[in-house]
């Protein structure tokens, strides 16, 4: 039934689209997957590269990463709020914390989403309407999923090394261990 939503959901007149993510495989498979939703895309995998594209051509729609190779995420979003106020704009972190989220809106977010987003929750996010907001995805990750997903993230953030990733998790090691030794929940 949301798909059906979807594909009547269609950006304005203007569909140009900035997709900012350092993960070179994501950005481009979400640019196909938004082309294919009606937007005109543009993808940059840093700070640097984004405000580039932002002076040369403020887009309609952007999805912006909060934490990029070369800086923070919330810089594109204030570049591109203050050449464009009406840009709609959607912050896609995997570090999902209320602070962040915050800061996001604050600096001019439209609506701040946690990894992993699928192409269709950045389209309803992007073109949702007002203050509703965009209906909840239909294949939720549950608690122990998104719990194991950010231990894996920081584990390999510390190049796979236990003791650093515990001391930053403040986890024991041998916990750690145990999960690790696990195959991820479902």
């Amino acid at each position: 039934m949301q798909d059906d939503n979807l594909d009547r959901m269609k950006p304005g007149p203007d569909p140009s689209l900035l997709l900012v993510d350092d993960d070179e495989i994501f950005v481009t498979r979400l640019a196909r997957a938004m082309e294919k939703r009606g937007f005109v895309p543009r993808t940059a995998i840093s700070v640097a590269s984004a405000l580039e594209m932002i002076r040369s051509q403020p887009p309609a729609y952007a999805v912006v990463d909060l934490r990029l190779e070369d800086g923070n995420g919330l810089d594109v979003v204030e570049a591109l709020r203050d050449l464009r106020e009406d840009a709609r704009i959607i912050v896609l972190t995997g570090y999902g914390a209320i602070a962040t989220a915050v800061a996001a809106v604050k600096m001019g977010a439209t609506d701040y989403l946690a990894k992993p987003a699928d192409a269709n929750d950045v389209t309803s996010a992007l073109l949702a309407k007002g203050e509703a907001l965009p209906p909840p995805p239909d294949n939720l990750m549950s608690a122990d999923r998104v719990r194991w997903e950010h231990i894996q993230r920081v584990y390999e953030q510390c190049d796979r090394n236990v003791s650093e990733t515990a001391r930053r998790l403040h986890m024991h090691r041998r916990t750690l261990q145990r999960i690790l030794a696990k195959r991820g929940p479902r």
